[in-house]
């Protein structure tokens, strides 16, 4: 059941995202909060914590109150960060099935309203980026899979996967995914389909109103640049790399609109990107 704030819209605005690569105490203790109120007993959360962790439950802990339930706090606490959220995908995987929408619910609020950047979906936690980003990813992958460009789809979802390994995210294949994502999409609006998006950036203008198009130009020459630096052992960062993600999103998103458009004869100039 809804709560009273969430049916009359009252519900607490987003956090901006300040964390990423860690899983605050606040998390910790709100995670085995959720099961308990679930009904599930420290018994079953020490099982399902300890196969994650790999490590022994403690034999001479017999009752579940206070022994099992101070051994489960004190390997939710003394874990690493990254371990949290594996946690999480195993108990994700294990709860009921009528409990299991409730828990995903339950902890994508709490992600978004303390500013975490990450949610569960589908039972695997994933990267979670600002509004934006989340509205670029899910309506490009609607397109792409309605205009049926299927190796597109995968490739941006590739690419936020990258984005959400742990603990230490793909930069650099984030990036090339993103845009592979992008260079299949230019090949059939453009009809070129061996073409690199290196070729189709040459030729940009005839797909994408001009001077929208050199935006498909800059990302092309950020990523070369890129390419140069790694040589040099420079990595790029993950704000930059959470950025080409989304350009290349709202790019793909635009053009696969426009195929859909080409193939039932109806091909506008509406909703061009950024717009």
């Amino acid at each position: 059941m809804e709560t009273f704030s969430k049916r009359f819209g009252h519900s607490q605005n987003d956090k901006e995202i300040t964390v990423r690569e860690d899983a605050p105490q606040s998390l910790r203790e709100f995670l085995i909060m959720t099961l308990y109120h679930f009904d599930y007993t420290p018994f079953f959360l020490r099982d399902v914590i300890c196969k994650v962790l790999r490590v022994a439950p403690d034999r001479n802990n017999w009752t579940d109150y206070p022994n099992i339930d101070g051994e489960v706090h004190n390997l939710i606490e003394n874990c690493d960060w990254y371990k949290i959220y594996d946690i999480i995908e195993a108990f994700a995987r294990q709860i009921k099935e009528e409990k299991k929408q409730l828990f995903h619910d339950d902890l994508n609020d709490f992600f978004r309203t303390n500013g975490i950047g990450w949610k569960l979906e589908n039972g695997l936690i994933q990267m979670r980026g600002d509004e934006t980003f989340e509205t670029a990813i899910k309506k490009v992958e609607s397109t792409l899979e309605d205009a049926k460009l299927k190796t597109a789809k995968s490739e941006i979802k590739e690419a936020i996967a990258d984005l959400s390994r742990r603990p230490n995210p793909d930069i650099t294949g984030a990036i090339q995914h993103s845009l592979a994502s992008l260079e299949c999409v230019c090949r059939e609006v453009s009809g070129k389909k061996n073409a690199t998006l290196g070729d189709i950036m040459k030729i940009a203008g005839t797909i994408i109103p001009t001077p929208l198009d050199q935006v498909i130009s800059k990302i092309w020459g950020y990523s070369s640049e890129q390419g140069r630096h790694l040589k040099e052992g420079k990595e790029p960062e993950y704000l930059e790399a959470e950025l080409v993600v989304e350009l290349s999103a709202t790019i793909s998103n635009y053009l696969g609109k426009k195929l859909i458009s080409i193939g039932s004869g109806a091909e506008k100039d509406d909703d061009l990107p950024f717009y």
